[in-house]
């Protein structure tokens, strides 16, 4: 369905640096919190052996991602590519699945920015946090994008130079024998239970590919802002979790004490073993720390209103979600309506549970995506194609199959989880066959 020439259009304002910062961002909590709860799963070694894997996914992925995104730059990324591929219905499975990650994955950030600032101010709740974030950065989004990516920039920066200050920090403290210790828990099983939070560390980077329709000239910055952002994460992952668990072993960041729950702010608590908790430098990481919350939760929200739009333009979701803000050429139904569910998602504080259902939804939207590219090289041979994978069809082929094995091993390690999933995803997909009738 066209969008009436009469409706206002999303506005071309992102060059390449910000789309850097955009896909850092989106990412870039990953770093800060979340992914030492694989650690409980599969320890040091099969977090690694897991991260490993899915760091050989997140580079095949990226760069055949990134040949969809500058030959379809549309608001849609997965969902537009699977149309054109596959038809409306594979279309309507990989927007569904986008929508799900990205609406999904802001609630789990929120949640860790209200445990940060809880280090700072314990009389506060943190999920009272979480909604006042939730109120403060959807109304920033609606406010114009290049404001809201220009904001993006400048927290990620401060973000990416919060976690060197945090390595350079521990790793003279490094010591081999803690990655040693206890290192696989729970036998290779632990690998596979360690997926979803392995998967966190990259979780969202896909999201440079809905704002190819608000890119300058898409067909080259978008292949720039997806190739930089990869690399610098790859980097920032590895070194993240070596001089996190090199401190004193897995169990020291995830649980602050004996019988404590898991904890959502590992970082301080490896810091805090070098320099205590009540050094300045311990305060500054930590309160650089949530900014690396506030990047990737700020830049989810707006890719997800990009994701939860399209859908909505072209009727697969009601049509009040697919309009354009008329002062802001922002999607603002969009974004509060995926505040709201977010929300609520947030108060259930279920944060490891809300990261895993994000998870499902990345690696069914990284498979339809795959298969999409798959389809239309041999559909569309003459599509205008500015960047091709390299290693095609190997690294699609790679992709898809890590996705898929991940998909499978996360089903059965999380199997009430799944049954929300995999329900969710039909309840929609009848709500949209019977729309069509």
């Amino acid at each position: 369905m066209s969008t009436s020439s009469a409706q206002p259009q999303l506005d071309r304002t992102l060059g390449p640096f910000l789309l850097w910062g955009l896909g850092v961002g989106y990412v870039i909590s990953g770093m800060y919190f979340g992914w030492n709860l694989g650690l409980a799963q599969g320890g040091t070694l099969g977090l690694a052996v897991a991260t490993g894997a899915i760091i050989v996914l997140y580079l095949c992925f990226t760069f055949s991602y990134t040949e969809l995104a500058c030959a379809i730059p549309k608001a849609g990324g997965a969902f537009d590519y699977a149309v054109r591929a596959l038809g409306k219905d594979w279309g309507f499975l990989g927007g569904m699945a986008q929508n799900i990650e990205f609406i999904f994955a802001p609630p789990a950030i929120a949640f860790a920015i209200g445990a940060y600032v809880n280090i700072f101010f314990p009389m506060v709740p943190p999920a009272a946090t979480a909604v006042v974030a939730y109120l403060i950065f959807t109304g920033l989004n609606i406010s114009g994008v290049k404001l809201a990516a220009s904001f993006e920039l400048v927290v990620t920066i401060v973000a990416v130079a919060g976690l060197l200050a945090f390595a350079g920090a521990t790793l003279p403290a490094f010591e081999w024998q803690n990655l040693e210790r206890n290192a696989l828990p729970n036998g290779w099983a632990g690998v596979f239970a360690a997926l979803p939070f392995a998967i966190w560390f990259f979780l969202g980077i896909e999201g440079v590919a809905n704002v190819a329709e608000e890119t300058i000239n898409p067909r080259r910055n978008v292949l720039i802002g997806f190739g930089s952002a990869i690399l610098t994460l790859v980097l920032l992952c590895v070194l993240t979790f070596v001089a996190a668990v090199g401190v004193d072993g897995w169990e020291r960041i995830v649980y602050p004490e004996t019988g404590a729950a898991a904890s959502d702010s590992p970082l301080p608590l490896a810091l805090a073993h070098v320099v205590g908790a009540v050094h300045p430098l311990y305060r500054i990481v930590t309160f650089i720390g949530l900014f690396g919350l506030i990047a990737s939760f700020h830049g989810i929200i707006l890719a997800a209103g990009r994701a939860t739009f399209e859908f909505g333009r072209v009727g697969f979701a009601p049509a009040v979600l697919g309009r354009v803000h008329p002062r802001f050429k922002t999607p603002a139904n969009a974004l509060l309506v995926n505040g709201i569910i977010g929300i609520v998602a947030v108060l259930t504080g279920k944060t490891a549970e809300i990261i895993t259902i994000a998870c499902f939804g990345a690696l069914t939207l990284y498979i339809v995506s795959m298969a999409a590219l798959l389809v239309l090289r041999k559909k569309e041979p003459l599509l205008e194609r500015p960047f091709r994978a390299p290693l095609y069809p190997w690294s699609t082929w790679t992709a898809l199959i890590i996705a898929s094995v991940a998909l499978i091993a996360m089903t059965c390690y999380n199997l009430i989880l799944a049954l929300f999933y995999f329900g969710l995803l039909l309840l929609a997909y009848t709500w949209f066959k019977f729309q069509k009738t």
